[in-house]
């Protein structure tokens, strides 16, 4: 059991939260604390934004408090707001799980009869089920995404290279812009999750999706020879020269510069990022334009097909048990899934959980293309620091960066994950 579980069950049955409910106005104050800032997630600030303010004209005795943290801040935030038992009304939480030792807690309240009542054949299926523990459902998904390699068109053009759709024609790119003196891959793996989707797709590809599933619900192993080959794949691409220079100590955001500023040819990044490739005022249409994306290659002799991908749910909204004001949170939770839904498509090019009427909507091809995609998807790997307790996921992503960065070996790597997910048993 992780600490941050323990301190989590310690805590809750201790006294509610101390948050005000009411502001000095008399509105009844919802608190809540999400992901997205203004600068580096615009679009989807600016949908938020835009509902709050719809939401409250509509509903003029409440008023929305936000507090607004980059992603690692939140995660660090809400470890400690929950320590302390004061989790915001509202706030973003993931999948699986991530969601399971809050829940195991008594701090998050049950959203089923919203489902009931609001969202009836509203969610793509399968995307609740992500969020349900024991038969309850915990939260309300707001995005779906997978995760494709995006890549430069005009850099492929110039150095005559095709779309790879086998990892040894994808290898064949990779050698050729290093040849040429192109970084291949850009990836901030100081945040880890980056560098595991890179493992993810490998293990699945080789060892198909049984392979990284079982050995996390324990009817496999870690140490199964698919997922060592997996980490050997891993190795070798570093040794390659694939990643950007400096990969283990660059966050994502910084890493995405590399891609954005036509500096690396390619990165493996989740649909979230859409926006940049059409729908973002701040990026210009030439670059737009140079923007293609791949399905990540099926591996020689491998049990993986094209069509299985990283990806599934992304965060969701949770309500606070303990909150004051837990029937209005809830209220404005749907509210804000549901709008979400109807704008996230078409004004940020986002993927909402809830299905999408396109018969009517003038989408961007890139958004055809992945909604087609998904259609066609044989399998969502979910990422595999959410599917795991926060305890061995810290484990999965410290083994991450060490494998990348040398200070494992692909044994190693696997022999520490193993021995993590068996403690749990």
């Amino acid at each position: 059991m992780s600490i941050f579980m323990i301190v989590v069950l310690a805590l809750a049955g201790c006294s509610s939260s101390t948050n005000e409910s009411a502001s000095s106005d008399g509105k009844t104050v919802i608190k809540f604390m999400h992901l997205w800032p203004e600068g580096s997630s615009k679009a989807q600030y600016t949908i938020v934004n835009n509902i709050i303010k719809q939401y409250e004209k509509d509903h003029s005795d409440i008023k929305i408090q936000t507090e607004i943290l980059g992603n690692e801040q939140y995660k660090d935030k809400i470890k400690v707001l929950s320590a302390s038992n004061e989790l915001p009304d509202v706030g973003v939480t993931w999948a699986a799980g991530y969601l399971k030792p809050f829940v195991e807690g008594n701090m998050l309240a049950p959203l089923d009869d919203k489902i009931e009542s609001d969202f009836k054949d509203s969610f793509v299926a399968g995307t609740t089920e992500a969020y349900a523990v024991d038969g309850k459902t915990y939260g309300l998904p707001l995005e779906l995404n997978i995760t494709p390699v995006y890549y430069n068109k005009e850099i492929f053009e110039k150095y005559n290279l095709e779309i790879p759709e086998t990892y040894d024609q994808f290898l064949e790119v990779v050698k050729t812009l290093v040849d040429k003196g192109v970084t291949p891959i850009t990836l901030g793996n100081k945040d880890r999750w980056t560098g595991s989707m890179w493992y993810m797709y490998l293990a699945d590809r080789i060892g198909g999706p049984e392979a990284l599933a079982n050995a996390i619900n324990r009817s496999g192993s870690f140490e199964d020879p698919s997922l060592l080959s997996a980490a050997e794949e891993v190795k070798k691409l570093v040794d390659m020269g694939a990643f950007v220079k400096g990969f283990n100590g660059l966050s994502n955001d910084e890493a995405k510069g590399y891609f954005m500023n036509e500096q690396a040819a390619m990165y493996l990044m989740a649909t979230w990022e859409l926006p940049n490739y059409t729908t973002s005022p701040d990026v210009t249409d030439e670059f737009k334009e140079k923007v293609g994306y791949f399905k990540f290659p099926t591996y020689d002799g491998g049990k993986g097909d094209i069509n299985s991908y990283v990806g599934g749910p992304g965060v969701g909204l949770f309500v606070s048990e303990n909150s004051k004001v837990k029937e209005e949170a809830k209220d404005f939770v749907s509210y804000l899934v549901k709008e979400w839904g109807k704008h996230s498509v078409t004004d940020a090019g986002v993927i909402p959980a809830t299905v999408v009427d396109t018969s009517n909507t003038d989408l961007d091809q890139m958004y055809i293309d992945i909604l087609n995609d998904l259609g066609t998807a044989s399998n969502l790997t979910l990422y595999a620091d959410v599917q795991m307790s926060s305890s061995v996921a810290q484990v999965h992503l410290d083994m991450i960066q060490s494998l990348f960065g040398g200070q494992a070996t692909p044994k190693e790597f696997v022999k520490k994950q193993e021995e993590a997910l068996a403690e749990e048993e």
